[in-house]
Parts: structure tokens; sequence; C-alpha cells
């Protein structure tokens, strides 16, 4: 793979730790090598031609990398992404609910991720990081005010997965992406935030197993939603409207 220092301009160049900054971790290694380099002795031509950095790397390789970042960038961070996903588990009783609106939201936003990272639709990011937290909100606030999950909510979350692909794709072109494998780079992501995102709903059963295990009872879904539902749902509102006001208007 060539890549030419144009091609990985970032704003962290000259601070580069591979695995740490979000960029692809072969390309910051290649990057830092050519930064080190030795300047041409004092007097002698040089080249105007950009100098180019080689990196070798499988597609295999450069899939399993993209896992890591992927998940990575769900956990520890994707706290808006994390708090949406929350929000539609909290009010999902029953598990074909939820496994319905787990397909919806990761259909929606592999789409939206694979239109936007090819370069199909551009999306700015002034609209679509304030349009996340709303729909944050949007889900935490219906969670507290509807005992039961509205029958629209499977089309809802696949809407806001929609945008929420956008997101996703904001992040993943500032990788510094390897030429020639796009395609494994992109799987790999998806493949990643998938396995962040089984996580983030794998932790919130261990946590809320103890008073979701009664909601079969009258009692028991009522001490579910008095103890777990509202409590969380209502903090990640609160949250999330404070980032709608600040991404909208900051």
């Amino acid at each position: 793979m060539l890549v030419t220092p144009e091609s990985l301009a970032h704003p962290e160049d000259d601070f580069c730790t591979p695995g740490e900054d979000g960029m692809d971790p072969a390309l910051c290694l290649a990057l830092r090598e050519l930064n080190s380099s030795e300047p041409a002795p004092a007097g002698k031509a040089t080249s105007t031609a950009p100098p180019v950095v080689t990196v070798e790397r499988s597609a295999w390789r450069t899939f399993t990398t993209y896992v890591r970042i992927g998940v990575g960038h769900i956990l520890p961070g994707g706290l808006d992404h994390i708090l949406f996903v929350v929000a539609f588990f909290l009010s999902s009783t029953r598990l074909r609910a939820l496994l319905l609106q787990i397909g919806a939201f990761t259909v929606a936003h592999t789409v939206t991720l694979g239109l936007a990272a090819g370069g199909v639709i551009t999306p700015p990011a002034s609209i679509v990081e304030p349009f996340i937290a709303l729909s944050i909100a949007w889900v935490a606030v219906e969670n507290l005010v509807r005992r039961d999950t509205s029958r629209w909510r499977t089309a809802l979350v696949f809407a806001f997965g929609l945008v929420h692909g956008m997101g996703f794709a904001g992040f993943f072109g500032t990788l510094g992406l390897p030429p020639g494998q796009f395609l494994s780079a992109l799987i790999g992501f998806n493949v990643g935030v998938e396995f962040g995102q089984l996580g983030v709903i794998g932790a919130a059963f261990v946590l809320t197993w103890p008073l979701r295990s009664r909601v079969d009872t009258a009692r028991g879904a009522q001490r579910y939603r008095q103890f777990m539902v509202f409590p969380a749902s209502a903090i990640i509102a609160v949250t999330a409207l404070v980032w709608f006001v600040q991404r909208a208007f900051g």
C-alpha cells in the first residue's frame, strides 16, 4: 500500500500514538517514520514530489485491526451510542422486541456507514451530531412517558440508526484508510461496532437482571420501571439534551 503524507493529514500527526488517537496504527507508524527521517544536507537539491510511505499489511490484518478500532469506538469511546443502546434496551422487556430493535439499528447504521464512508452521501457533522443527541433524548423521554414500548419503536430505532451510521462514518473517515483495502477496513470496523454494542447490551443485562427477571409479574414490572427504567432514562434524557444544546449552538 502506498500512502502520501497528504492522505494522512491529521491534526495530531506530531503526537501520533498508534491505537490511541483513533488513527490506523500501521499508517500512524509509517507517518512517524517519515517525520523522523533525516533532512537533506544543506545546498543539496531535493525532489518537489511528495515522499511516499509504504505500508505492507494483508486484508485480513486490516480487517482485524479495524475490528479492534470499531470496538474501541463504542467501548469506551462512544458514550452517545452507548446511551442510545441502553435507552432502547431499558424499555424492551421482551427478548423478541429487543432483538428486533437491535437488528433494526444494526441494519440501519450499516447502510449509512457504508454510503457515507464510500462518499455516496456526505451529511454535514453540524447536522448529524445534534440529531444523534436528539435521537437519544427522544427514546429516553419515550421511556418516561410510556409504560409499554410503542409499536412504532422498531421503525423509530431504524430511522435513528440511519443517523447514527452517519456519525460512525464521520469517525471512520478520520482513520487514514489503507488504499486498496477499503472494504476490509469498513467491514472490520462495522463488526467491531457490533461487538461493542453487544458488550453494552450484555453488561446491561447483568446489571438489570435482579429486577428484569421479575417483569413477568405486575409488581415486578412496576418495580423494574420505578427503580430502573425511570431513573436511568431520566439521566440519559438530560444528558442527551445537554449534548444537543452543546452540539447545535456551541
